[in-house]
């Protein structure tokens, strides 16, 4: 009982939740970038939050089913067909043995999430099955997926087919602001240049990845050329020698020593990996009650948003 790969596309990788608790022994924490994507596909499917899903950037996924099952694609927008035939994002499709599943390339965003009922069955390292490539660990053999390889998956159609309406589905554009919790170091960095990173249009680079995006635009200058090697949370915003912004993301390093900014949100972090190079960010300032109160409206709203239920395919 499993999925097959055909081809893998760009960059597919298996994820869970993350791998938490590790950061002493020098792993990161991984899992899905878009972890509204991830979360609502987990909830279509009846799943739990910690299943192990597959995370695809940048399209170009062809599987072939060998069990019955349902199966559910979030995220970007992206072709989805099913034997051919056009399929609904965010919806859950009853999939049976012999079918074929392709996902093409996305036209708005770039990340899809594509799960089973109770996520594909492979055993963790370190406590997660999320693939972090730097590291070796995770996934299958701790890569991307190749052709040929097998997803198991468990058999089960019984639980009823769901969708996400379209009115309350995430909008992928080109441009985001990323709301910022300004950080300690902050006043390594005079009011000219703070003004100058808050005023910015950014460009999202070509060496954006899982690790950080890399932005592009006027050059910010700090008074201190580093400081003692520290941990790195999810979306601290570093500022290197060259004076261009990263943003540091689920792949990130667990310590570092060029200056920050501050740090994204999780929410707007998850966001921004939504966005394909050449796209734009604006930041702002909040206060970190502000960006506590996000936070759990944001998980309330995922955790309560309705799902619609659908007629049998």
């Amino acid at each position: 009982m499993s999925l097959r790969v055909r081809q893998p596309g760009v960059l597919s990788l298996l994820q869970d939740r993350g791998r938490f608790g590790q950061h002493h022994l020098g792993l990161t924490t991984g899992g899905p970038m878009d972890l509204e994507a991830f979360l609502l596909c987990q909830r279509l499917l009846g799943n739990s939050a910690d299943c192990t899903l597959l995370e695809c950037s940048f399209g170009g996924l062809e599987v072939d089913v060998d069990t019955d099952t349902l199966l559910c694609v979030t995220g970007a927008d992206a072709p989805l067909l099913v034997n051919g035939k056009p399929a609904d994002l965010w919806t859950t499709h009853r999939v049976h043995r012999g079918d074929r599943v392709q996902l093409g390339h996305p036209q708005r965003g770039c990340r899809n999430y594509l799960g089973v009922v109770d996520g594909f069955q492979v055993a963790p390292q370190f406590g997660s099955t999320a693939t972090v490539l730097r590291e070796g660990i995770g996934g299958l053999r701790g890569e991307k997926l190749a052709p040929d390889d097998v997803l198991p998956c468990r058999s089960d159609t019984r639980r009823p087919r769901l969708c996400v309406p379209p009115a309350e589905r995430p909008h992928y554009a080109g441009q985001l602001t990323v709301r910022v919790v300004p950080g300690y170091q902050q006043q390594h960095f005079d009011r000219l240049q703070q003004r100058r990173f808050y005023s910015a249009a950014w460009s999202v680079s070509q060496r954006a990845d899982r690790m950080g995006y890399r932005l592009e635009g006027p050059e910010i200058r700090c008074d201190i050329a580093g400081i003692v090697s520290e941990g790195i949370c999810l979306g601290a915003i570093q500022v290197p020698a060259d004076g261009q912004p990263i943003v540091l993301l689920n792949d990130r390093q667990t310590i570092g020593g060029y200056p920050k900014l501050g740090s994204a949100i999780s929410i707007d972090a998850s966001r921004m990996s939504q966005l394909i190079p050449g796209g734009t960010v604006h930041f702002a300032a909040v206060s970190p009650h502000a960006a506590h109160n996000a936070l759990h409206m944001h998980h309330w709203r995922l955790q309560h948003l309705p799902l619609q239920p659908l007629p049998e395919e």
